[in-house]
């Protein structure tokens, strides 16, 4: 049996108390988890200056291209994990047995976050704006226009509470040991794989395994992390972002009631990008906060609606590990017939209709006696006002909403990807100006189309240095 125990700074630490890990569509007990508790991490807490200061021994330089070599074996190599080896094929299919994607998803995963680990120097020149790096581990030093700054690390380390949906999340906390931060992680209880195999990877690669700490466990492990951390981050519903929207010790993650708005210049020649708009929706099963949960239009919008419905209607369940497998399940059972509950009543709702169901064979919930899934469901709302014209569920779920381009940046509310896809240039200067569009695109570009040079979602350079006054005078002469 699998036995994975809990990393205090880089050491195993074998509990007394431990969680089995299930392989969702068999019951099969795959791992033994060794469990953390609040108490172990508070007590831990006492030492997190230490991993800053193993990671100081090496310039960002040299841990950047630890980093590169540690994405190569994070993607190739056989790795310890536990008290076994993991290889890469392992890794994808343990993820999947316990996540509910498919394997070939498991991988693209892998090599999205393989690919920020091998190109981190320049994700990090990108993120620091061609800040020397020797200023950030310094503490001050002349940037190239001969001006004296100053950036002081807000904490030695970052605290990070991790989901299950979505491994490729992971790319938010991979830069900090590249910045001589240390890791203070939560695993989610059915991804944990990607946090330790990173683990194995990095020490592998020669950064010091003081600079990691690994807490599996239940939820006083994160609420101990969350306390502890003077930085940190946390992934979860609505309810967790309202929760900590004004501390600014943590950044949260969740929905990301992600857009596309399509300018009344292009609308007409919507079929020429209706691809753009099904990937939009239905990449990776749906689960990213950077899935469209919406589409927006002044006109044409049934007509979008029922293009997309073509598409994705038909789509139903297949094996893990079928390469054709698009549909990521729900481990859990009731989530996905909560979610199907909550759509059937809210489709009662004046001026919504869903369009998919006359290209389904069959229910949208699809039940099984340890899991669900949830089949693509596109819906139109002849205006913004139903609940459903700006919701955001974990599968391929998407409204196709009428509405005067004219009240579109008013009406959509926050957005973490705004694509606007429109040669408007007046229209385009009043989106640049709308601050509650997170990430924007204009043009054609997808919302799951990402940048690595640019901020995912929020920048960490900002949230983990402060950039304060600093002057220092010259040493008297003798």
């Amino acid at each position: 049996m699998l036995e994975i125990p809990v990393i205090r700074w880089g050491k195993p630490y074998t509990s007394m108390e431990k969680a089995p890990v299930i392989h969702f569509e068999t019951g099969e007990e795959l791992a033994q988890m060794d469990q953390a508790n609040g108490g172990l991490i508070k007590m831990d807490m006492r030492k997190a200056a230490r991993a800053r200061e193993a990671l100081l021994q090496f310039s960002i330089e040299e841990l950047c291209e630890m980093c590169a070599k540690a994405g190569k074996l994070f993607m190739e190599a056989e790795l310890p994990l536990g008290n076994g080896t993991q290889t890469p094929e392992q890794f994808c299919e343990i993820q999947s047995a316990t996540t509910g994607l498919p394997v070939h998803m498991c991988e693209g995963n892998m090599k999205k976050n393989a690919f920020v680990m091998q190109h981190m120097k320049d994700v990090l020149n990108s993120l620091t704006r061609g800040l020397p790096f020797e200023i950030l581990s310094k503490g001050y030093g002349m940037e190239e226009r001969g001006v004296m700054v100053s950036y002081q690390a807000t904490s030695p380390v970052l605290g990070a509470v991790l989901p299950n949906n979505s491994p490729g999340v992971h790319t938010l906390w991979l830069p900090l040991i590249p910045l001589q931060l240390g890791l203070v992680l939560k695993p989610g209880s059915q991804e944990p794989w990607t946090p330790y195999r990173m683990f194995a990877a990095m020490t592998e690669a020669g950064i010091p395994g003081e600079a990691f700490s690994l807490y599996p466990g239940p939820r006083d492990c994160g609420a101990a992390v969350m306390e502890t951390c003077d930085r940190s981050m946390i992934f979860g519903g609505q309810q967790t972002i309202d929760q900590y929207a004004s501390n600014p010790r943590v950044q949260p993650h969740g929905p990301g009631f992600s857009k596309i708005l399509i300018g009344d210049d292009v609308v007409d020649q919507w079929e020429s990008f209706l691809d753009l708009l099904v990937d939009s929706v239905f990449a990776n099963s749906g689960r990213s906060c950077i899935n469209a949960s919406s589409i927006w239009a002044s006109r044409h919008t049934e007509e979008i609606a029922d293009a997309i419905a073509q598409k994705l209607g038909p789509i139903a369940p297949l094996p893990m590990s079928d390469p054709n497998a698009s549909l990521a399940a729900f481990t859990t059972k009731g989530v996905a017939e909560a979610m199907n509950d909550q759509i059937e009543d809210k489709l009662k709702d004046h001026g919504v209709t869903e369009v998919t169901a006359k290209y389904r064979d069959g229910d949208r919930w699809v039940k099984h006696e340890r899991y669900d899934f949830l089949r693509p469901t596109i819906v139109h709302c002849s205006s913004p006002e139903p609940f459903l014209a700006n919701t955001e569920y974990m599968f391929p779920f998407a409204s196709v909403v009428e509405c005067p381009q004219a009240k579109m940046i008013k009406t959509i509310g926050p957005t973490l990807v705004g694509s606007a896809i429109t040669e408007d240039e007046a229209w385009s200067r009043q989106l640049l100006d709308a601050t509650h569009i997170d990430r924007l695109n204009i043009g054609r570009v997808k919302t799951m189309q990402l940048n690595w040079l640019q901020p995912h979602e929020g920048n960490i350079i900002e949230f983990m240095f402060r950039n304060r006054a600093f002057q220092n005078s010259p040493p008297p002469a003798h």
